[in-house]
C-alpha cells in the first residue's frame, strides 16, 4: 500500500493533536478548518490553545511537512478523511445536535471522489451514522468509519499514544486500512467492530465515569446531613479492597462527560433512569456549591459583592472552559440575582465572563471569600497569598488556615 495522505476536518482540541500525531508518524497530513483565522495563525507556527507536550510534537511536525488549509478546492480528489468537529447537544430534549458533523460531511462528500474512505472521530449517539450521515450517501460511494477520540485535555500527548482506540466499519478490509493509519502513532490496543457499536462504546465509557462522579458528589450531600466528614467517610471506604470510591468536587464539566450521556436520555428516556439521574446530581453541583458558600459568608459576616471566584475552566492546568462548573454557577447566580461574581483563572488570556480579572492580585483585592472551584498548579504555588482570606475549598486541595470544606 502507498503511503496514505489523510485530511482531518477541524482543527480544535482533537483535530489538531490528532493531525500532529498522524504527520510524526509519518502520514502525509492536511489540517482543514473553515475558520481562516485559525488557519493562519496554525500556519505561522502559532498553537490556537494550550496543552502540554503539544508546541513539541507541533514543531516536529512542522519539519515533517503538515500543511493546513481552509479553502476546501484544495483537497479535491483526497480520499482519506477523518471528521473531529463539535458535537454539542439540545439541553431542552437532551439529543445530540448532528449539525456539525453533518455539514462537514456534506462538505467533504461534494469533493471526494468514489471509494473515499471518511472517518468520523466526532462522538456521536448511538445510531446518529445510520440516521443522519448514511442517508447523505447518494450519488457516490464512500466508506464510513467511526473512530471515537479518546484523549483528555491536560494529558493530550501521552494519551494520543497510549489509549487504546475503537474503530467501527461496514468492511472489514477499510477497518484494517484506517487501524493501519491509526498504528502510525497509537501504540494502544486498535479494536475494529461494527459502526453502532463504537458509537456506543463511547457514550458508554464516559457515562460510567459520570455515574461514578455523581455518587461522591451524592455523598457530599449526605454526608453533610449527617454531620460527618465525606473525605474522611470516602478515605476509610477506599481502604476496602473491591471500594474506589472518586473524590467529590463542584460539578462536571469539559464537551465529553457532561455532554455524552445526556445523548443516551435522550435516545432512551425510558430506559436511561440511573444515567438522567447522575446527570442531575452532577449538574445540581454548582449551585449546591453557592448554597453551601452562602452560610459561610453569612456566618462570617462577609457580603457577596466580595466572593470571587478561582478557576473558570472545567479542568485543572488546561485552558479548556466549556461547559465548566464555574460558567454553570455563574449563570445561576446572574438569573437569581441579575449580578456576576468576580473571577480568576490564571490558564485564560482573555476574559470571557463579566467581572473577570486578569491579575491574580488584583482579584484578591476585591474578594474576601474565594471559592476554589479548580486545582490549578498555579493556585497551588501561591496559596500563601491566600492568607487572611476565607477560602471554600471544593477540590480538597488546600491545607491552610480559614479553609471550609464539604
Amino acid at each position: 500500500m502507498n503511503k496514505e495522505k489523510v485530511v482531518v476536518v477541524g482543527m480544535g482540541y482533537i483535530g489538531l493533536p490528532t493531525s500532529l500525531a498522524l504527520t510524526n508518524g509519518g502520514i502525509d497530513v492536511v489540517g482543514y478548518d473553515l475558520d481562516a483565522r485559525k488557519i493562519e495563525t496554525l500556519k505561522k507556527g502559532q498553537l490556537t490553545f494550550k496543552e502540554d507536550g503539544l508546541m513539541d510534537l507541533f514543531e516536529e511536525a512542522k519539519k515533517k511537512g503538515i500543511s493546513f488549509t481552509s479553502n476546501i478546492k484544495d483537497l479535491v480528489n483526497e480520499n482519506f478523511f477523518i471528521i473531529s468537529v463539535p458535537t454539542p447537544y439540545d439541553k431542552d430534549s437532551k439529543k445530540i445536535d448532528p449539525s456539525y458533523v453533518v455539514s462537514a460531511f456534506s462538505s467533504i462528500y461534494s469533493i471526494c471522489p468514489e471509494g473515499s474512505i471518511i472517518v468520523i472521530e466526532s462522538t456521536i449517539s448511538p445510531g446518529t451514522i445510520d440516521k443522519t450521515v448514511r442517508p447523505l450517501v447518494k450519488e457516490k460511494h464512500v466508506n464510513l468509519v467511526h473512530c471515537p477520540e479518546r484523549i483528555i485535555p491536560g494529558n493530550m500527548v501521552y494519551e494520543l499514544k497510549h489509549n487504546s482506540r475503537t474503530i467501527g466499519a461496514d468492511d472489514a478490509e477499510i477497518g484494517e486500512r484506517v487501524k493501519k493509519v491509526y498504528s502510525s502513532f497509537c501504540e494502544g490496543n486498535i479494536v475494529i467492530t461494527s459502526i453502532k457499536v463504537a458509537e456506543m462504546t463511547k457514550v458508554v465509557e464516559n457515562t460510567f465515569r459520570d455515574i461514578n462522579i455523581a455518587y461522591a458528589n451524592e455523598l457530599v450531600k449526605i454526608c453533610e446531613k449527617a454531620g460527618v466528614d465525606v473525605y474522611e467517610v470516602i478515605r476509610i471506604s477506599n481502604a476496602h479492597p473491591r471500594v474506589n470510591i472518586l473524590q467529590p468536587g463542584p460539578g462536571v464539566g469539559g464537551h465529553c462527560i457532561s455532554v455524552d450521556p445526556w445523548f443516551l436520555v435522550g435516545d432512551y428516556p425510558m430506559e436511561a433512569n440511573l444515567i438522567k439521574q447522575a446527570r442531575l446530581i452532577n449538574d445540581s453541583m454548582p449551585e449546591y456549591v453557592l448554597t453551601r458558600v452562602s452560610k459561610v459568608a453569612e456566618k462570617n459576616n462577609i457580603s457577596f459583592d466580595r466572593i470571587g471566584i478561582y478557576g473558570l475552566t472545567y479542568k485543572e492546568n488546561v485552558d479548556d472552559f466549556r461547559e465548566s462548573p464555574s460558567l454553570q454557577m455563574l449563570e445561576f447566580r446572574q438569573q437569581t440575582c441579575s449580578k456576576s461574581f468576580v473571577s480568576f483563572d490564571p490558564m485564560l488570556e482573555t476574559k470571557i465572563v463579566e467581572g473577570q480579572e486578569m491579575d491574580f492580585k488584583t482579584f484578591l483585592s476585591k474578594v474576601d471569600l474565594v471559592i476554589v472551584m479548580q486545582n490549578h498548579k498555579h493556585l497551588l504555588d501561591n496559596k500563601n497569598l491566600l492568607k487572611g482570606k476565607i477560602v471554600f475549598d471544593t477540590k480538597n486541595c488546600l491545607d491552610i488556615d480559614g479553609v471550609y470544606k464539604y
